[in-house]
């Protein structure tokens, strides 16, 4: 089957090694996730590969994602670690190949491994291609670039500390579906007070609330855990729908909090 857009919520598998990997990824997909997203980066293909191979869910109902990282932006390196990702992973070809940050400095010129990526996708090594971490001004000139072909998502931080808005906004004004990493701020949004008081109230979970807040924006939440019943209770809050009073108080808990921030990123808007 092919996807024509992206499942709603997806498993993150950013940190996960080896085994943990490896369960967390068949229990995800027995509960009924249907999106797996990774990346060279995590070192993880391979076991997310064996919770693919090993949960019995046929390849053609999940939408895989991996990201190609920036030291493999030159065009004839990109097309090569993209195979690379796909051995790993026991797949022919991922549902979606993201360029993981943009290049650093624009050592790399975005013509070239954003046309790169195109190819993979001509090649059939990728049914959609996509960005990460792009800020509005590079999701300009990437729109630019590739043309008639359509950018399949940005995939940035986005949580209730780091509503990202105007990344989210500008995305969503190009036609662009935004997916929203670290949804749960690694676990900070569990020590907030309005994230407890309102998950009280509704008796779910601080992170059931920030997943559903985040959802409420129209971002594709990609929540990461290790336990089956984290995990359960991460899918079911799609199904939360947030009153207008609650989210206003969600809201106010940006901070501009950014915890993927390393030296290399892009000036953020």
């Amino acid at each position: 089957m092919s996807f024509s857009a992206l499942p709603k919520i997806g498993m993150g598998t950013f940190r996960l090694k080896g085994n943990d990997a490896r369960d967390a990824v068949k229990s995800a997909l027995s509960l009924g996730y249907r999106h797996i997203d990774t990346a060279q980066m995590y070192g993880n293909e391979a076991e997310v590969g064996d919770g693919i191979t090993s949960s019995g869910i046929p390849r053609r109902e999940i939408f895989l994602t991996t990201k190609i990282w920036h030291d493999q932006l030159h065009a004839s390196d990109l097309i090569n670690s993209l195979h690379d990702s796909l051995a790993r992973l026991k797949t022919d070809h991922v549902d979606l190949a993201l360029i993981h940050w943009p290049s650093p400095g624009d050592e790399v010129p975005m013509k070239e491994y954003l046309g790169a990526l195109r190819d993979s996708q001509r090649e059939g090594l990728a049914e959609h291609i996509g960005i990460s971490n792009f800020t509005c001004a590079q999701m300009d000139e990437a729109k630019a670039i590739l043309g008639d072909t359509p950018i399949f998502t940005n995939q940035v931080e986005v949580h209730p500390f780091l509503a990202n808005r105007k990344v989210v906004a500008h995305a969503q004004k190009l036609g662009i579906t935004v997916t929203g990493y670290m949804p749960l701020a690694v676990g900070k949004v569990m020590e907030d007070e309005t994230l407890q008081r309102i998950a009280a109230e509704r008796n779910l979970t601080p992170a059931q609330v920030a997943i559903a807040w985040v959802a409420s924006r129209g971002v594709v939440p990609i929540p990461s855990s290790t336990r089956p019943g984290h995990q359960k209770a991460n899918l079911e809050a799609l199904e939360v729908e947030l009153s207008e009073e609650e989210i206003r108080a969600i809201d106010e808990l940006d901070r501009n909090e950014r915890i993927a921030n390393p030296d290399f990123a892009p000036s953020w808007d």
